[in-house]
């Protein structure tokens, strides 16, 4: 709000509005809104349009719902108390629904607030339109964008109930509708959201919008609307007795380029939404206040992009407010009339028509521009949109007990179930565990795994195909029946020899290698197969002695090839107590061997968590070293993540699975590390 308040836009946009307010009387205030209300306020009545059509009243007056009448109604009547004018009440009503825009704007979007007021509240079109003319169209913009504030805050119920003040405002604003539902839908974390979307807005349908479709002067007030009939206007005649509209028909178009998008996040759709209401103005003969509708979404373009769109935006707000003010007239509280016809009269080369439609044809054209900037900019070019296009895949190798699954786990349980595919090595095992070629060759050979079927199938997943696999059960030896996977936006593949092979290694936009200590390697596994998996003490401990060499051989190899090698040590092996608070005595060291930059991650990891950290740099400079000691929250872990990489939440689950201590730190580094890859292949 400071921010607001301390710029010299803001009081100049206020002195600006209160000088129209005070100077110009709107026709439309005058002659509809105005008398409408005070009808309404003399004869009250809980279906108002019935009450004017039955005073004689224009059938255009009140084309809107009951929010519309309800949000006009206070200041009239603190108004009758003092005296004021219903046109001034009128007017007030639609600055303080003007100034609640601003500050939603500005909360949307943080940090822009210098931009939002020079896009927005100094916007000539809408002080035309609102001030000059007294369109009303803010009054629904204002409810919407809560509602899209809401949204943004993933609180869907309060999103729903302002969303349908919205469309009770201005039933146009059902337009938006579809693209919501898009939102939440491709928005995987929030698909489960929807109910709550939909009991806010039934809820608020079933008290305002169910009476009003009741009214039959209401609907009659909204149909006969010439304004209806000109979203209609652009058609194309295919003969004498039929003809088509073409706005439904873009409309639908551009449902489904949303509908083919893999995923949306935020920014995808304030821009789609954007572009369709930026569509609905230059291809209809629209009122002046619809333009009002698409500048929200026009400003958001404009922070998401650079001082070109704003330029092209001031042009097209100018051009549009020249057409304006050259179609209509302007009516001052002394009487007097402004008709700026008048300036062409005198122009030679153009009669004032012809200047109109160059004025449109100009219009038209930047319009589309500015479209066309918006989905290729804003979509085509927008980071989250081109990560969701191919899945991310993250390739995990280690030691039999190096806690593969558990790191798969933790790392997945970020971006939930619903977001992640797991593909396990385990499950491509030739035979079951009580076969005898388990005798002569262990789990480790990778002659004893079916590795071309892992690779084929972590192939199709890449690229967005269905599988038929099998899952591995450890607590009978055997294989299930096959069943079906469908690719998703990450996908973890682990195992023992998931780096081997080349085939399995270009298929990965990250490797991970797990390498453990040993003796705590060997700690964890025994705890595991014989506590959880109900195998022996004596058969655990010769499996280790057995698997030796083929671990050597086939999967420490595997170390080479990995892009990050998370390892797990005790800070004192000497003195390291198993069974008390084992997190707290251990160490991680992450290598990278891709020569990121690791300053930023070392800075947070000791300023903000905590944590002791010693970094060293090979002799080539490729590979970095983090030695990092230390007990840190799952707090901490999460503001470290939202600081070094915050968009990636776009990917998580509405409720992601942070930890504690060792596992939190590795979490954190592989999303550092996930973050700077994703960086790496836009700029390639």
């Amino acid at each position: 709000m400071k921010d607001i308040i301390n710029n010299y836009f803001f009081w100049f946009g206020l002195f600006l509005k209160v000088s129209i307010i005070i100077l110009v009387t709107p026709y439309l205030t005058n002659t509809y809104y105005g008398p409408f209300i005070l009808n309404s306020f003399n004869d009250f009545s809980f279906d108002p349009w019935s009450s004017w059509l039955n005073f004689s009243g224009d059938i255009l007056a009140f084309p809107y719902g009951y929010a519309m009448w309800i949000v006009l109604l206070p200041l009239y009547f603190i108004g009758s108390i003092f005296s004021l004018s219903v046109e001034y009440s009128y007017a007030l009503t639609l600055l303080i629904c003007d100034f609640a825009v601003l500050v939603i704007l500005c909360k949307i979007l943080i940090g822009r607030s210098k931009l939002v007021l020079f896009s927005y509240w100094l916007s000539p079109v809408v002080i035309l339109a609102t001030y000059a003319l007294g369109v009303n169209d803010i009054i629904p913009v204002l409810f919407l964008m809560i509602s899209i504030y809401f949204l943004r805050l993933r609180k869907l119920r309060l999103s729903g109930i302002f969303f349908a003040i919205a469309v009770s405002a201005k039933i146009s604003m059902l337009l938006i509708l579809p693209f919501i539902f898009l939102y939440l839908f491709k928005n995987k974390p929030l698909r489960e959201l929807i109910k709550d979307f939909l009991i806010g807005f039934i809820a608020v349908f079933i008290l305002l919008g169910i009476p009003f479709l009741l009214s039959n002067a209401g609907m009659s007030m909204v149909f006969k609307n010439p304004n209806i009939s000109n979203t209609l206007s652009l058609s194309l005649e295919i003969s004498e007795s039929s003809k088509i509209y073409l706005l439904p028909i873009l409309f639908g178009i551009v449902c489904y380029f949303v509908w083919k998008v893999r995923r949306l996040n935020f920014d995808l759709f304030m821009a789609i939404n954007g572009v369709a209401f930026l569509s609905l103005v230059i291809l209809t003969p629209s009122a002046s206040g619809w333009f009002i509708w698409s500048i929200p979404f026009l400003i958001f373009y404009q922070a998401l992009s650079g001082r070109g769109s704003v330029l092209m935006f001031t042009i097209f707000s100018g051009l549009f407010v020249a057409s304006i003010a050259l179609k209509e007239k302007f009516y001052f509280f002394n009487g007097s009339v402004i008709d700026l016809r008048f300036l062409t009269n005198n122009l030679s080369f153009f009669t004032h028509q012809q200047l109109l439609e160059v004025l449109d044809t100009c219009i038209f054209t930047i319009g589309i521009v500015l479209a066309l900037r918006m989905w290729r900019e804003a979509i085509n070019e927008n980071d989250f949109f081109r990560i969701s296009k191919k899945p991310f895949v993250i390739g995990i190798a280690g030691d039999s007990g190096a806690g593969k699954d558990t790191f798969s786990d933790s790392i997945s349980g970020l971006f939930g179930d619903h977001s992640t595919v797991k593909l396990s090595g385990d499950d491509y095992h030739l035979w079951d565990r009580h076969k005898p070629m388990w005798q002569v060759m262990t789990h480790l050979n990778p002659m004893s795994n079916d590795l071309e079927a892992f690779s084929r199938d972590l192939s199709y997943l890449s690229d967005g195909k269905e599988i038929s696999a099998r899952f591995y059960d450890h607590e009978t030896g055997k294989m299930s029946k096959f069943i079906k996977i469908k690719s998703n936006d990450f996908i973890f593949a682990s195992g023992l020899h998931a780096l081997y092979l080349p085939q399995l290694r270009d298929c990965y936009n990250l490797m991970i290698y797990l390498d453990m200590n040993e003796n705590l390697r060997r700690h964890f596994k025994i705890k595991r197969d014989v506590e959880i998996r109900g195998h022996s003490l004596a058969k655990v401990l010769e499996a280790l002695q057995s698997r030796e060499a083929d671990s050597k051989k086939f999967i420490k190899s595997q170390r080479d090839y990995a892009d990050l090698i998370l390892s797990v040590q005790p800070i004192h092996e000497e003195i390291i107590d198993y069974d008390d608070h084992i997190d707290r005595q251990l160490k991680v060291v992450a290598t990278t061997n891709n020569g990121l930059s690791e300053l930023t991650l070392n800075r947070v990891l000791v300023g903000l968590c905590g944590l002791h950290v010693d970094m060293a740099v090979s002799n080539n400079g490729a590979g970095v070293t983090l030695t990092i000691e230390g007990d840190t929250s799952k707090e901490d872990i999460e503001l470290a993540a939202k600081i070094l990489c915050p968009n990636i939440f776009e990917f998580f689950d509405i409720n992601p699975k942070w930890h504690n201590g060792v596992m939190g730190i590795m979490q954190l580094v592989t999303l550092f590390h996930i973050n700077q890859v994703l960086t790496n292949r836009f700029i390639k």
